[in-house]
């Protein structure tokens, strides 16, 4: 995956009200690319699959399929793509724990992993 830095670059009042984007701002861009490719084969395979629900498919070599859109809409669809990224990762980041660790979920008593969880 590549990690298109250019739109971090914005005006200086977006930045004031997202402090996020002023911290990516103030990152180096390899550091933003080398996170950006660390995405595992699976988390790529997932977000490809859920775009491609979202736009549909139809096999490439029998049919010249163009899409058209307005940029909100493109935009919404990256966003969504992004966030589902985030949370694969974090849910892969969360299945090696399990698995170096062991599911300790098992051994807490039920209302005590549910009063952990509120």
């Amino acid at each position: 995956m590549v990690f298109y830095s250019d739109f971090i670059k914005s005006n200086g009042n977006e930045t004031a009200e997202n402090a996020l984007l002023s911290y990516l701002q103030h990152q180096h861009p390899d550091l933003l690319a080398h996170i950006a490719q660390s995405a595992s084969p699976e988390i790529k395979e997932i977000i490809s699959r859920n775009v491609q629900g979202l736009i549909g498919v139809l096999p490439s070599e029998d049919f010249d399929v163009q899409i058209t859109t307005s940029r909100e809409n493109l935009a919404s669809l990256l966003g969504s793509a992004m966030m589902t990224g985030y949370f694969l990762r974090q849910m892969e980041q969360r299945m090696q724990l399990d698995e170096s660790f062991g599911d300790i979920s098992s051994t807490i008593p039920n209302s005590a992993h549910r009063e952990k969880r509120d």
